[in-house]
């Protein structure tokens, strides 16, 4: 806790603090926009019944657009603001510390990126749905690990193997900021991994990040993969992944006719 308190210190110091915005006005602000509406909706979208991925989970009802304008009005928040909003239980609340921290990791020296990376990390269990994950590992996770490459191998493997399913989801999330880049050997070897999850929400991300390696760099370089692990995919990975081919091409893949 002292570590992270002196990390959580530096950064802020790092950072110009907004004159008056604190995570308190910001919570004020969120439920300010909410619409009751919006957070029912939500609450059905993101499956929060009993023994579903979010049960309990808590919306205020502020869409992502609203998220994002009050982002862009505190983009010079630090840390001291982002933090105490990740730890909220309500899940706009974390949101929008994760905006705030890509923001701030986007504009900030290796230094400063390195303390997000970490407080990012040892804060996962904060990031506990699909689009938590998905607006913020591949920014984060994937942009710290490109300008650290010795470090890629073991980072992105624990979490692969992480009993923690978001902590799974980060790391083959954080494989789309290599894949922007034209690399692809980590989805595959993370996918590796992964082939055997029997989490839907594990299933859909590796079956889209193979599917955005064959839109981004090749199909015969996605190809080489399937032709080798199609079979031993779960049918929601394998869907996912074949969605760009063409009908017949994905009949026969579904058919294990390849």
């Amino acid at each position: 806790m002292a570590k992270m308190a002196a990390a959580t210190k530096t950064v802020a110091q790092a950072a110009p603090r907004t004159s008056t915005r604190t995570a308190a006005l910001a919570l004020k602000g969120l439920f300010a926009i909410g619409q009751r509406e919006v957070a029912a909706g939500a609450q059905r979208f993101f499956k929060t019944g009993k023994n579903q991925y979010a049960a309990g989970e808590k919306f205020i009802g502020v869409n992502m657009p609203a998220l994002r304008a009050m982002a862009s009005d505190m983009r010079d928040a630090g840390l001291e603001v982002a933090l105490p909003l990740l730890k909220s239980s309500w899940h706009e609340a974390r949101a929008l510390a994760l905006i705030l921290l890509v923001q701030q990791f986007k504009k900030s020296d290796e230094k400063t990126q390195a303390l997000i990376y970490k407080l990012y990390l040892n804060n996962s269990k904060y990031i506990n749905n699909w689009d938590l994950v998905d607006m913020s590992a591949e920014h984060i996770v994937g942009g710290y690990l490109a300008n650290n490459p010795k470090k890629q191998k073991s980072v992105l493997t624990k979490l692969a193997n992480s009993a923690s399913m978001w902590e799974r989801r980060i790391a083959i999330m954080a494989t789309f900021h290599a894949i922007k880049r034209g690399e692809f050997k980590e989805t595959f070897r993370i996918t590796e991994i992964l082939l055997a999850d029997d989490e839907d929400l594990i299933q859909k991300p590796v079956g889209w990040m193979l599917r955005e390696v064959g839109k981004r760099i090749g199909l015969e370089t996605q190809e080489s993969f399937m032709r080798r692990n199609y079979q031993a995919m779960p049918r929601t990975m394998l869907r996912y992944a074949i969605a760009r081919f063409s009908p017949p091409k994905r009949k026969r893949y579904l058919l294990g006719l390849i």
